[in-house]
């Protein structure tokens, strides 16, 4: 619900105190016995809250989107199946499933400011940048996706350094030894969210190896998020990218 809106509608008349304080109702939350959904989370954070579909049955993961759709919103699914999409699109046709990134999403506002990087040490790491990449977009950015500039081949990274600067964040998606955030990050000015992934051979044990050279970065600007995690990482680079976007626009004005 985007009570800004409402309020607004309440003061040129188009609803009534009375349906204005029906939909209030939802708030801060709604429960749905098997879920409370947090409709108050947008006006609290300036994102709605986001579907963590793993370990929901097909049915909860519909319900759940078609309330967060209700409230006029866009609306993103992680983790997702083919068989949790094909139930939430019986009841909103316009969700779209994204299977490489795993995700369902619904655009109702479709306004991009500003720039988020996702970047890729490998093709194998796309799914993960993939993820990071539509949740920085659901959430108001534009992103510009630059994969498979891996330092295996560090001249590929290079060519693509003044493209990757001119972001207002920069996600670093790697597996393997995971150097690719502290090499991006010795060669820009920008914040870089460093995203490790599970792809790598058996001394890799599953993204651990990526993830302790991340946090053990020598370069500055560096943070990390868990192992996979797209979600996180995308999310942080679009609070970023809105922070700055609205720094930008204030002083403009």
């Amino acid at each position: 619900m985007d009570v800004y809106a409402l309020l607004g509608e309440v003061k040129n008349g188009g609803v009534s105190i009375e349906q204005a304080a029906e939909k209030l109702k939802q708030l801060p939350y709604e429960d749905l016995g098997f879920a409370r959904v947090d409709h108050h989370r947008k006006l609290r954070t300036g994102c709605a809250e986001v579907i963590f579909c793993q370990g929901k049955t097909a049915e909860q993961v519909a319900v759940i989107f078609s309330r967060l759709a209700e409230a006029g919103s866009n609306v993103l699914a992680t983790r997702a199946n083919e068989e949790q999409y094909q139930e939430v699109k019986k009841r909103i046709p316009r969700a779209v499933f994204h299977e490489t990134a795993k995700t369902i999403t619904l655009i109702v506002e479709n306004v991009q400011k500003g720039l988020v990087a996702v970047c890729t040490g490998g093709t194998a790491d796309i799914p993960v940048a993939e993820e990071a990449a539509i949740t920085a977009e659901i959430f108001g950015a534009r992103v510009e996706r630059i994969y498979d500039v891996g330092v295996s081949g560090v001249h590929r990274l290079l060519h693509k350094i003044p493209q990757i600067n001119e972001a207002n964040a920069i996600v670093a998606v790697a597996g393997m030894e995971g150097a690719l955030p502290s090499v991006i990050a010795g060669l820009v000015d920008k914040p870089v969210i460093a995203t490790p992934t599970s792809v790598g051979y058996g001394a890799n044990f599953g993204g651990l190896s990526a993830l302790l050279t991340m946090l053990n970065s020598c370069a500055a600007g560096v943070s990390a998020v868990n192992i996979d995690n797209g979600f996180g990482a995308g999310y942080m680079a679009a609070q970023i990218n809105r922070i700055v976007t609205q720094t930008e626009k204030n002083t403009a004005e």
